[in-house]
């Protein structure tokens, strides 16, 4: 090859030189906003296939066997529709089980919230080792439900718990805890027990309250009782409100009672004591001592409406007693 046809070979243009950028050109432009909303469900995309999977999947399965007979064994089950329901509507003990669940929840609600809020209101004050009393009472917060339960039937055990030793001391004779009527006091002392999960919610909410509105209403002469009622609650209301709601959501699912029988075995769901026979309890009893899926089912479908029910007219009673430092409306 010549000289002159390696220089006119070199000057020559690449024809792919002018297409790459006429490609470039060509190709749609991605937006801001396009590129933020594939982040988005890039990062959520596991907590969405985990709800379809393990939430919206066995809410669907179950209402399909709250319509049929299925005992989880037996090949001969069949459709019945609504005869779940309209069953578990004329059943009195049904009834009996919702209603001591309800009861439950309005005794121990308000007791675990006063409870958790006035260890946030201890623990809030400058004093020495604070930081080691917060610990010191969030810890039984942290311990599983199976353990509480055990350690609580060991604790107030007829024969061997240390509840009825105590009271031998003061020669009182020993009390059966577990049974009526005295079973129902155990439970509720279970729920108390775990108050420093309130605790920290409630001091959390403590030190986000202004300090300058604390220092005004002293200037003015007003109490400590009056600051604490009339400026601390209303500022916590959003904070009591959460409190409310999932201190019901949780206490009508509580299954504590089948820890807390004299055997602690699948079958001894039929020993719970009568005041602690609850929802649960019940729903528990027809799943597996009777073994009726397609009933339990529907048990527990009526409390997921139930649930919702009552956290709707929780939110409507007390819209307008509520304080929010930012009207979530005004956002919208």
């Amino acid at each position: 090859m010549t000289t002159e046809q390696i220089t006119s070979v070199a000057e020559r243009p690449d024809p792919t030189a002018s297409v790459a950028p006429a490609r470039a050109a060509n190709r749609p432009r991605v937006s801001m906003t396009a590129r933020r909303h594939r982040a988005f469900y890039m990062f959520t995309s596991p907590w969405i296939i985990g709800f379809l999977l393990l939430t919206i999947a066995p809410m669907a399965y179950a209402l399909w066997l709250s319509l049929t007979t299925f005992d989880g064994l037996s090949p001969n089950w069949r459709f019945v529709g609504l005869d779940n329901y309209r069953e578990l509507l004329s059943d009195p003990v049904t009834w009996d089980a919702l209603g001591r669940a309800g009861l439950f929840a309005v005794t121990s609600v308000p007791l675990s919230i006063l409870a958790g809020l006035a260890l946030a209101v201890l623990v809030n004050r400058p004093l020495r080792a604070r930081g080691l009393f917060r610990t010191l009472l969030y810890l039984p917060a942290v311990v599983p439900p199976v353990g509480a339960g055990l350690a609580f039937k060991q604790l107030f055990d007829q024969n061997s718990g240390a509840a009825n030793g105590v009271l031998n001391l003061f020669g009182i004779d020993a009390l059966g805890w577990l049974a009526d009527p005295y079973a129902r006091y155990v439970l509720l002392m279970t729920v108390l027990w775990t108050a420093g999960n309130i605790m920290i919610i409630s001091l959390a909410g403590l030190q986000d309250v202004p300090r300058e509105l604390h220092e005004a209403a002293r200037v003015d002469g007003a109490s400590a009782w009056r600051t604490f009622r009339s400026i601390t609650v209303p500022l916590l209301s959003p904070v009591l409100l959460f409190q409310t709601v999932t201190g019901v959501i949780a206490s009508v699912q509580t299954i504590m009672p089948l820890l807390l029988a004299p055997d602690g075995t699948t079958a001894g769901v039929t020993l719970v004591p009568q005041s602690n026979y609850l929802y649960m309890m019940h729903v528990f009893a027809q799943y597996f001592a009777i073994g009726r899926y397609g009933y339990a089912s529907a048990l527990l479908w009526v409390l997921f409406v139930l649930i919702l029910v009552v956290t709707g007219l929780i939110f409507r009673f007390t819209s307008g007693a509520v304080f929010y430092n930012v009207d979530p409306e005004a956002k919208k």
